[in-house]
């Protein structure tokens, strides 16, 4: 019973969510199920592991709640100003129209790989996407999963030295630095780079070929006007140049500046550590302040800021509360006893140790829908074990950290519903490119770097 009320849960989520169902009233009903079948508590199912808990839904929305209204507010006003049109035409002038969709894949590459939030790289890009997508005429669920490719695979878990949180949880656990597995991250970094878009770019060409074109969204601001109004791109990157440098800027100074330095106690020392200590406050901050600075630069939104940002913070809700709710569902499987038999009994399976290192982090990551959770369930509980049955740390930091990014991103993972939320598509009309960016081809890439480090060792 237990067993089957779990893995009937996540499939049941998983097809609700690939039925257009609402995620809330999804999560919901599979955390109910999860409890009922696996004999937990009903009130502190509900009350601390789904919604308090470490992995709680509104653990997760007050932790991230700042972050998602900063990065709302700072689209719209970019949006409405017409700040991102003038942004993405003048990519379109220099680089064409059809290579949208590297542009995007390469821009969010940069944005995480320098610390920048996905959430953050998803709010900052989309508007500018919007008017890219327009001018070459491409399908929004192409530019969905090229978001994904650029945001949420190689510059998370395989570039060596990106200060992702799936680095540093692996970094923390095992004693490695962040660029650990270097030659093993480069090659994983570009088979999943590579590979993704060499997707993308063939479903590009048969969506022309199809005579499938660009749709927006019932709640996209994209208003047809005269060039001339447009905010030249030089003053309409100023923004976006703000919130990039706040936010990379100190980790850039901390490399020049000494621990003693930094624990002197004069004020700049102390913004830095602030600055370098907060992954969640400083980029809001950043996202706050280049806000700030569009509602002064551009004409468009000047004279009613304050209704154009209020709609912005609006905008942040829904797409907040629909992955709380996903990170809920996560909160409540890991309390259940058959969550921990299937972790033990992949560890203690006769598989090769790597084969079994990355079936258990996969394991972990594919019910919590979760890759950051997995990976740190996976360190706290079964890294130790790993390490006695001879992987290397290195080996190990590298490719539990890839493996946690591939089945993590089945549909109930809380990010694929965060980036389908704010881009206003449905798991029906995007999920099949995104799964292939983000599980299909990491998984792939992952397996055959196992196999080079088997062969050459």
């Amino acid at each position: 019973m237990e067993y089957a009320g779990l893995i009937g849960a996540v499939a049941l989520l998983i097809w609700l969510a690939l039925r257009g169902i609402d995620i809330i009233f999804a999560a919901l009903l599979c955390s109910l199920l999860v409890i009922v079948t696996n004999g937990l508590p009903l009130a502190e199912g509900l009350t601390d592991y789904f919604s308090f808990g470490p992995l709680g839904a509104f653990t997760f929305a007050g932790k991230f709640f700042l972050l998602f209204a900063a990065g709302a507010m700072f689209g719209r006003v970019m949006g409405e100003s017409h700040a991102a049109a003038s942004i993405a035409l003048g990519l379109v002038r220099k680089l064409g129209a059809h290579r949208a969709l590297w542009i995007t894949t390469l821009a969010c590459g940069l944005l995480t790989y320098g610390g920048v939030v996905v959430f953050v790289v998803i709010f900052a890009m989309y508007p500018l996407g919007l008017k890219l997508l327009q001018e070459a005429n491409i399908p929004k669920r192409l530019f969905c999963a090229a978001l994904a490719l650029g945001s949420g695979t190689f510059t998370l878990t395989a570039l060596p030295g990106t200060p992702s949180i799936h680095n540093v949880i692996a970094s923390v656990a095992l004693g490695t630095d962040l660029f650990a597995g270097f030659w093993i991250g480069i090659g994983g970094g570009l088979l999943m780079f590579f590979g993704g878009i060499w997707y993308l770019e063939r479903q590009r060409v048969l969506a022309a070929e199809r005579g499938e074109g660009f749709v927006p969204g019932p709640r996209d601001q994209i208003v047809d006007v005269d060039e001339a109004d447009y905010p030249h791109w030089i003053i309409a990157c100023l923004p976006l140049a703000v919130v990039l440098l706040t936010i990379i800027l100190p980790r850039v100074l901390l490399q020049w500046v000494s621990p003693e330095q930094l624990a002197n106690g004069t004020p700049p020392m102390q913004l830095l550590a602030f600055a370098t200590s907060q992954p969640v406050v400083w980029p809001s901050v950043a996202l706050l302040s280049g806000t700030f600075l569009s509602t002064l630069l551009f004409p468009a939104i000047r004279h009613n800021a304050l209704q154009v940002v209020g709609s912005g913070a609006q905008d942040s809700i829904m797409p907040l509360i629909n992955t709380a709710a996903v990170i809920g569902f996560g909160g409540v499987v890991t309390q259940t006893a058959v969550f921990a038999q299937s972790t033990q009994w992949v560890l203690e399976s006769s598989l090769p140790p790597l084969v079994s290192m990355f079936f258990s982090v996969s394991l972990v990551s594919a019910i919590t829908g979760s890759a950051s959770g997995g990976l740190q369930i996976f360190m706290q509980t079964m890294a130790p074990a790993y390490l006695e049955l001879g992987i290397e740390p290195q080996v190990l930091h590298r490719i539990a950290t890839m493996a946690s990014g591939g089945f993590d991103s089945l549909p109930h993972c809380g990010a694929i519903v965060a980036m389908l939320t704010i881009t206003q598509l449905t798991h029906k009309q995007a999920y099949r490119d995104v799964g292939m960016i983000t599980v299909v081809i990491p998984v792939v890439s992952t397996l055959l770097l196992m196999a080079a480090v088997s062969l050459l060792s």
